[in-house]
């Protein structure tokens, strides 16, 4: 029975075992997508703004585009944050015992992983355009960091996408065990409300009732069995 699963992990109230879980191509995707993120955000937010001899005003590398510099620094935290909550589900994740939750939780996994990967590659194109339309020299000096945060906005679409994929595969499996029924709860929640059942048997005889049956012998007068009337 240790191998029956439902949508990709155990019984509930199973162990946590770190080395496991770290090792589930899942848990490595999700890693990776959180260093790109900050990778993003970190060359963007330090590197993206620069500022001409004669000019206070900070411009963005990226054509001058403010718009391009404020995705770019919004999506790599927004990813950061996303990351984390999906690394905290996972390891909640088998502890719980629905599997009607279960499936909720499987299901969000496949649609906002499929549309981080969408946003990924609208901010990859978006990125690159902006960066191959820049005519300022003074902006190409920090070609770097603005190739940085195009190459791993790229990485990030395939990140993303094979998440959405896994979690996907995870709920093809659904529930495998007879033990995972889609109204199971965790038992341990539920005996204090059980109703009390008494064993069956028979009935119990009345104190002095000779086992709780009349006697109907002086009814009848044994001929035939027909009650005999007095007149």
């Amino acid at each position: 029975m240790e191998g029956m699963q439902a949508y990709g992990a155990g019984k509930a109230g199973g162990a946590f075992d770190p080395v496991t879980f770290l090792q589930q191509p899942q848990t490595i995707l999700r890693i990776v997508s959180w260093l790109f993120s900050i990778v993003i955000f970190g060359c963007i937010a330090n590197e993206g703004y620069i500022n001409q001899a004669k000019e206070e005003e900070e411009y963005c590398i990226f054509n001058r585009n403010q718009n391009a510099c404020n995705y770019g620094v919004f999506m790599g935290s927004m990813a950061f944050l996303c990351c984390v909550g999906f690394l905290a589900l996972d390891i909640y994740f088998p502890q719980i015992s629905s599997v009607k939750d279960r499936k909720k939780a499987v299901l969000a996994d496949i649609g906002l992983s499929a549309f981080w990967s969408f946003m990924w590659f609208v901010g990859f194109c978006f990125l690159a355009n902006q960066w191959q339309v820049s005519e300022d020299n003074q902006f190409k000096e920090r070609g770097d960091a603005a190739r940085a945060a195009i190459t791993f906005s790229f990485f990030s679409i395939f990140t993303w996408a094979g998440q959405s994929f896994l979690a996907f595969q995870r709920y093809k499996l659904g529930a495998d065990s007879a033990l995972f029924s889609q109204d199971y709860t965790d038992p341990s929640q539920d005996a204090a409300g059980a109703p009390y059942t008494s064993f069956g048997g028979d009935d119990l005889e009345s104190p002095g009732g000779g086992g709780g049956q009349t006697n109907s012998d002086g009814a009848f007068d044994g001929s035939g069995g027909y009650q005999r009337q007095e007149y």
